[in-house]
């Protein structure tokens, strides 16, 4: 079965912004009273918001309300953001190349406000059909439900679709949904040798994703894309 649509994952993939992320929440811990240490980024890699939010509450010992940590996290990165999106050398001619060819979409674990601000800022939203936040599903990466939404609102179905994933929350709900799998691991932060098992293909970096190399996985001609 022919795939037809590409799916995105934000954060790793598009923009490299698990750094920024794991910068912010240390700042903000630090000024309220909590820590965030080396193995709590990992930790939380594709959930949502709230999920989060209560993890820096609970086992960062941050004095607040998860909304209050939700709200000045994302005004921080919005403000780092504006100053310098952090976009991911070869990802915007990776999404350029495939928009002729392919249905695109996003399923990221970032809030909706923020993916719809990075994409209207690297001039990239136009390309894709659908922007899908883990926060709009009942359950976040590695559950499959994100890249199932994204799929239905693409009118598509998993069999027909890829996801480009960098993170191992991120390859588990991409196969557990039934997509074709692509991981750009995450320099930084690795996924685990079990989740990366999952990919059908390997790549060292987004700048090689190619519709040929998306059309080979279910044994497709590549057709000129």
């Amino acid at each position: 079965m022919a795939i037809e649509t590409v799916i995105f994952d934000l954060d790793g993939v598009i923009i490299e912004t698990e750094q920024e992320w794991n910068d912010v929440r240390r700042e903000f811990a630090g000024r309220h009273g909590g820590h965030w240490d080396e193995h709590d980024q990992p930790a939380v890699m594709g959930a949502n918001s709230m999920q989060w939010a209560a993890y820096m509450r609970d086992m960062n010992g941050v004095d607040l309300t998860p909304q209050e940590i939700y709200d000045g996290v994302i005004d921080a990165l919005r403000a780092r953001y504006a100053r310098h999106l952090p976009l991911i050398p070869g990802a915007r001619e990776a999404v350029v190349r495939l928009a002729p060819s392919f249905r695109l979409g996003v399923a990221s674990s970032s809030p909706l406000e923020l993916i719809e601000f990075a994409l209207e800022l690297a001039g990239l939203r136009r390309y894709f059909g659908a922007v899908v936040s883990s926060d709009q599903v009942a359950t976040a990466k590695p559950a499959p439900d994100v890249y199932l939404e994204a799929c239905a609102r693409l009118n598509t179905v998993p069999a027909r679709a890829a996801a480009i994933e960098d993170s191992s929350n991120g390859l588990r709900a991409a196969a557990s949904a039934g997509l074709a799998v692509i991981a750009v691991p995450n320099q930084a932060f690795p996924p685990s040798d079990d989740a990366l098992a999952l990919a059908d293909v390997v790549l060292s970096s987004v700048a090689d994703l190619t519709g040929g190399i998306i059309l080979s996985i279910r044994g497709e001609a590549a057709g000129g894309r």
